[in-house]
């Protein structure tokens, strides 16, 4: 009998220390949950705020770009075949491949793309400098050969960095691909400004 009630005791004593044990591991589980809910709104915080950065710079670069040195009488002024695009929408271009190209880095930093590849970040700031630096070489300067130039080097800029953002982030080289074209559209409405 003695014996029974000393096992009813330890079962009944484990039972309580289990208990107290599942209730300690809860416990931690929740405040756990907490603390990585919180980590993930501090990451997704930052991660917003550097998206911000990454489309917001470019943008504003492109149009200060536009705002001092987009405007041409020769190109407004010249006569147009269908295929080189109006003035508004040469510089709207511009626009979408800055907001393309800044989305695509982004992209690729949020990847460590950057850290792992650091020509991918001279390649990405190749291209900004070479697109800013078109409209005052091309409108304000009125050398179109050099501004050719510009269009062959940033087309080649483009393509190396297309290369580079897909082996980190295949959508982010995917995204480079439409600023391509936009090159082309440039080189073209270049080209005519050179034979005019």
């Amino acid at each position: 009998m003695a014996s029974q009630e000393l096992k009813h005791r330890i079962t009944k004593g484990g039972q309580e220390e289990e208990k107290e044990v599942v209730q300690t591991a809860e416990h931690k589980d929740r405040e756990m949950d907490r603390s990585s809910k919180t980590t993930r709104r501090q990451k997704a915080k930052r991660g917003l705020k550097s998206l911000g950065i990454a489309l917001t710079l470019p943008l504003l670069l492109t149009l200060l770009d536009i705002s001092f040195f987009g405007s041409s009488y020769q190109y407004v002024s010249m006569e147009k075949p269908f295929w080189i695009p109006r003035l508004w929408a040469l510089h709207l271009a511009c626009l979408g491949s800055a907001f393309l190209m800044g989305l695509s880095a982004w992209l690729v930093w949020a990847d460590g793309g950057f850290h792992r590849q650091p020509m991918a970040m001279l390649l990405y700031l190749s291209q900004l400098g070479l697109s800013l630096a078109w409209d005052p070489v091309v409108f304000k300067v009125g050398a179109t050969k050099i501004g050719l130039v510009l269009c062959m080097a940033l087309f080649g800029v483009l393509i190396a960095c297309a290369r580079a953002f897909k082996s980190v982030n295949p959508i982010a080289g995917d995204l480079v691909k439409p600023c391509l074209g936009w090159a082309v559209l440039l080189s073209l409405a270049n080209l005519k400004l050179v034979y005019h």
